[in-house]
Parts: structure tokens; sequence; C-alpha cells
């Protein structure tokens, strides 16, 4: 039975938002496989990497990847990079593909991703063989971030 009486100033001014400040995006070249099981994240990052400046192919488990991967390397159309997913559901993750792709080619540029970021192998990527990490849900600004840095590192 308690009655609350809320005095607010009166104005005739409309409040606007503040701008959103512009994220620096990087954009690049080359071209970029992708492996994971969901088709929802294969059609977002294919979106992602062509407004990017990038070609994409994509995977849906490793055994895909490691035959798309040495299919570009018979024909002489390398990867630029490579970002997989750390966890496919009854299929190869990312932790056993990048061996086998560290085999194929041992300067293989791989990003881990996972939407599961307390996983040790996204705090310690480089001890596994991969060259960066990205997190689940993807931002366009931090994807082109990791690419750049990835693909401009001296190996």
């Amino acid at each position: 039975g308690t009655t609350f009486n809320i005095y607010l100033p009166a104005t005739d001014k409309k409040i606007s938002a503040a701008p959103e400040k512009l994220k620096e995006v990087l954009t690049g070249q080359g071209k970029i496989l992708v492996m994971d099981d969901e088709e929802l994240v294969r059609e977002t990052l294919r979106s992602v990497l062509e407004r990017l400046g990038y070609e994409a192919e994509f995977a849906s488990d490793g055994q895909e990847a490691l035959e798309l991967f040495v299919k570009a390397q018979q024909s002489g159309q390398r990867f630029a990079a490579v970002i997989l997913d750390l966890t496919i559901p009854g299929g190869m993750g990312g932790k056993e593909v990048i061996q086998k792709l560290l085999e194929l080619d041992p300067q293989v540029k791989a990003i881990v991703s996972s939407g599961y970021s307390e996983d040790p192998i996204m705090a310690g990527y480089e001890h596994h063989g991969f060259s960066g990490v990205i997190a689940k849900p993807y931002k366009i600004d931090t994807m082109s971030k990791v690419l750049n840095k990835v693909l401009t590192k001296v190996t």
C-alpha cells in the first residue's frame, strides 16, 4: 500500500545518444580456410572475410579441412591462414587438425577459435602450434586485427 511520487525535470530538448566510436577495421587479401561445424558460423564468416578483402573456403570438420589444405598445396594456391574451431562434436577438432597441418606445412599460419574462452588451448595457443586466437562470437574489428597480426608476423 505504499505510494511513491517521482519528480523528473522537464525539458524541451531532444536527448541524443552519444555517437558510437568507429572501430578500426584492417583489410587484407589472400585465401583463408575456415573449419567450423556450424553452418551459420561459416556463412557469417564468409560475409565478414569477404568484407575484409579475403577469399574464403570452408570445411565442416577436420577431415574436410585437411583435404582442402592438401588440394590447395598441390595446386600452388596455398591458404594465407587457417581458422580452426577447437571443438567439432563427433569429429576432429582444431587441436588434432593443427598437428596434422604442421606435418604438412611447418609454416602454416593457423588461428584457433572457440566459444569456450576458458579452454587452456585458448590461453596458450602458441604452445599448441597456433599463430593466433579469436573467441566467438566474432567481431569484425577483432577478426581484422587478428588476421592482420597473423599474416604480417614474420616466422
